[in-house]
């Protein structure tokens, strides 16, 4: 058989903890299912805590997917210095297997973990025929800059944006998972609309789907089959709004509420030190479910918590939304007024948005939703009847394989820079004109 025509190149991937490996498996098992031969260069897994990695084989054929590993530095990727090294590690060994033995006929669909990945297409494109596609979940440096990690405007920032316009400029196409986030690639690298596109990430509707509350275990494990229960789960990180939950939650003792937050991240400490300081007896803090519990755990609420935090539209995207929504509950949305995630909740009548702060917005809607029970039934189940039409595997499935298609049927030479925006903001020219244009 002949190398296979996708490749497709993240740091991490099953069985590997780490989300995004997890739905690239489910990806590439679609694109093979579609009659496409599909490889997978990965790292061994390294994401979670030791105790979560499974020792794997160098190169296997999983689920008709040939899966080839790369041997890394695996220190804590709590730590800067670790997680960098880790980085560095992979991504050296990878740019320098690509292009030594990139194929012209392959297309190489490169993710955004590790950051700036698929600044390894654009370099080697310089070199040899190499069709690249970019899929990007975050958008770096602006994520950066967002939790304070670097300086705006500074020698980092402007560098990495540098990074970026050659990647998205020499890239055949790029998906991204909202409007927001075209908007910011085309406006800011100066790439034709027409090669961005948009594809959301998706849930397995098979494994979560419509479960009663008080048919599942965790509910009766966790004393949730009585109060009306709002359930958060998924990475408690810094790109989400809790504050507003919690004083909600003030708001609501003494009435039968619970709140219930399941998964790990950088504020879960945060979130158990606040709820133990302000005596939120009505909220709960758990680990991440097993995923063939994950169905069962996500089914034990009334309502499902989904939010975005100010100023993060478009840098990130709450993915968490199409499990939400696959399990047939109604949706409860925190973000600010002009974003996707509300016309989408209002828009399509699947549950309550409110403003980020609007915490006495937020009780009152509860108390609402709970002495409705039929509204909040006819909000769950355009939920899910939603979740059908566009978030399912074989819908987005589809649309990954027609881009990549694209990719490969396409102009061999880089695209061009789009004349309709401005690719050089006046604040970057200066590094521009010291590095060369693109490395062109």
């Amino acid at each position: 058989m002949s190398e296979p025509r996708i490749v497709i190149l993240n740091q991490y991937y099953v069985p590997d903890v780490a989300s995004t490996g997890q739905l690239l498996h489910e990806l590439a098992v679609s694109l093979v299912r579609q009659g496409r031969r599909v490889r997978v260069v990965t790292s061994h897994p390294s994401y979670g805590p030791p105790e979560t990695w499974v020792d794997t084989p160098s190169r296997e054929l999983r689920d008709g997917v040939d899966v080839r590993r790369i041997y890394t530095t695996r220190f804590s990727k709590d730590r800067a210095v670790g997680r960098l090294l880790n980085y560095a590690t992979f991504v050296l060994q990878l740019c320098l297997r690509t292009l030594f033995t990139s194929k012209r006929k392959n297309v190489y669909l490169y993710t955004s973990n590790p950051p700036f990945l698929g600044f390894i297409g654009a370099v080697v494109s310089l070199f040899r025929a190499h069709a690249y596609v970019v899929l990007l979940h975050d958008l770096y440096p602006q994520l950066a800059v967002w939790v304070g990690k670097i300086r705006k405007g500074g020698l980092i920032e402007r560098l990495c944006h540098w990074v970026n316009r050659m990647t998205y400029r020499r890239a055949r196409q790029t998906i991204v998972l909202c409007e927001a986030a075209k908007r910011l690639v085309c406006e800011n690298y100066g790439v034709d609309p027409a090669r961005v596109h948009v594809i959301p990430n998706w849930a397995d509707g098979d494994l979560v789907r419509f479960k009663p509350k008080h048919e599942t275990q965790f509910a009766r494990a966790h004393g949730l089959l009585e109060p009306f229960t709002v359930m958060y789960s998924g990475n408690l990180g810094l790109y989400y709004e809790f504050e507003t939950l919690l004083k909600a939650a003030a708001l609501l003792k003494g009435e039968p509420f619970r709140f219930a937050f399941i998964g790990s991240g950088g504020r879960r400490a945060w979130l158990a030190e606040q709820i133990e300081r302000r005596g939120l007896t009505n909220c709960s803090l758990h680990p991440y479910q097993p995923l063939e519990k994950i169905g069962d755990s996500l089914n034990a609420c009334d309502a499902s918590l989904v939010t975005i935090a100010r100023g993060i539209e478009g840098i990130s995207y709450p993915s968490k939304l199409y499990s939400s929504l696959a399990t047939g509950k109604p949706i409860v949305a925190l973000s600010e007024p002009g974003s996707e995630l509300r016309q989408l909740v209002e828009g399509q009548g699947v549950g309550l948005w409110f403003e980020v702060g609007d915490a006495r917005g937020v009780a009152e809607g509860l108390r609402k939703l709970r002495d409705d029970p039929s509204g909040a039934r006819r909000l769950g189940r355009a939920a899910r009847e939603l979740f059908e039409r566009r978030f399912t595997l074989g819908v987005t499935g589809k649309a990954y394989a027609d881009v990549l298609s694209l990719a490969a049927n396409g102009d061999p030479r880089p695209p061009r820079a789009h004349q309709g925006v401005d690719p050089a903001p006046a604040e970057r020219r200066e590094l521009e004109a010291a590095q060369g244009r693109d490395g062109r």
